[in-house]
């Protein structure tokens, strides 16, 4: 049976933040009711070991059809709570979003009007961003390889408020792999992107889920799941060794006759360049076993080899988006409406 379509749907993946949920959740609601559209909240609850699983649990009593709560029986990171919660959602527009607050809810509206322009992803720029020094340097290194290796200028990929229309969601579950950069392989299906600047602010309660130890293998996942860059760097690695071997030779040849065998000490210096030809030569034969290599993991991850997104008949069916307006929730998360509680979000930043 086909899911019945809405305007927005808005993906929070969710891991021990019960500090933050009640608060995500009131002005989640707060900012969606006032669009003026139909929408849905999808909690997605990564294995927590603290309070979370409750109170994701107490919303979605509370909020009826506005808040979906997806329990995962463990933590799987991120990205695949990320993906579980696109499985669920019906949003012809769908974003996500960290259950940190470091990124206001509030600034949804901005990604809505700007993926109306005709954008099928947008992506978004941390401005001021209240990050220490080793995040923000580590995460310059990790947007700088990626640029690199994907060719689509993007400046902030670690930022989880993004928007995608829904096609390209489509294109992204139809993918099998296990590790993936949900960011980078939407932006292989999308026809355009976009990039706007966001407010971001400290983290209030709890503490970053990412250690230093999570970072450098979240760098392995995105160096292996965009490119078989690494596989070829042997190829190159190895040409460049072989070609030193060969000129180091020739120079030792040529220095030989000029200046006498004890010049070149009597063949030692010799002996290293053969080596490195060699050493070369294994790394060339390695780089080419991993193109091999890279075919076949291609292969197996099965992704689509292209993506229609529309097709036009003479016949086209009707769906009506779904009206939600929930009733009860303001009076369990009580929300103050006033513009300057707005403003008040983003005082760290003066």
């Amino acid at each position: 049976m086909k899911k019945k379509e809405i305007d927005l749907s808005l993906v929070i993946p969710i891991y021990n933040e019960a500090e933050n949920l009640r608060e995500l959740i009131r002005r989640c609601l707060l900012v969606c009711r006032q669009l003026n559209r139909s929408f849905e909240i999808i909690l997605v609850n990564d294995g927590s070991r603290d309070d979370s699983a409750r109170l994701i649990a107490d919303a979605t009593k509370t909020a009826g059809n506005n808040i979906t709560g997806i329990f995962l029986n463990r933590n799987y990171g991120q990205h695949a709570a990320v993906i579980a919660g696109m499985t669920r959602s019906r949003g012809n527009i769908v974003i996500t979003l960290d259950a940190d607050l470091q990124n206001p809810p509030e600034e949804i509206p901005k990604l809505l009007r700007e993926i109306e322009k005709g954008f099928d992803v947008v992506g978004t720029i941390r401005t001021n961003r209240c990050d220490s020094l080793f995040r923000k340097f580590f995460s310059g290194i990790v947007n700088s390889a990626v640029r690199r290796a994907t060719g689509v200028m993007m400046h902030d990929y670690g930022c989880m408020l993004r928007g995608y229309r829904r096609p390209v969601i489509e294109a992204i579950l139809q993918c099998r792999e296990r590790s993936t950069f949900i960011p980078i392989l939407a932006n292989s299906f999308a026809g355009s992107t976009s990039e706007i600047s966001v407010q971001h602010q400290p983290r209030k309660n709890g503490e970053s889920k990412y250690s230093i130890f999570k970072l450098i293998s979240l760098q392995f996942d995105l160096l292996t799941s965009m490119s078989t860059f690494p596989l070829r760097l042997l190829s190159f690695l190895g040409t460049v060794i072989a070609l030193s071997g060969m000129t180091f030779g020739a120079f030792l040849m040529v220095m030989r006759f000029l200046m006498g065998a004890a010049w070149a000490a009597h063949g030692v210096f010799t002996l290293f360049a053969v080596l490195f030809v060699f050493i070369g030569a294994q790394f060339i034969g390695l780089g080419l076993l991993g193109e091999y290599i890279g075919r076949i993991y291609q292969d197996v991850r099965a992704r689509p080899r292209y993506h229609i997104q529309s097709i036009l008949t003479e016949q086209q069916q009707d769906n009506p988006p779904v009206s939600n307006k929930p009733d009860r929730i303001l009076s369990e998360y009580p929300v103050n409406t006033e513009k300057k509680s707005y403003e008040n979000c983003y005082t760290c930043l003066s």
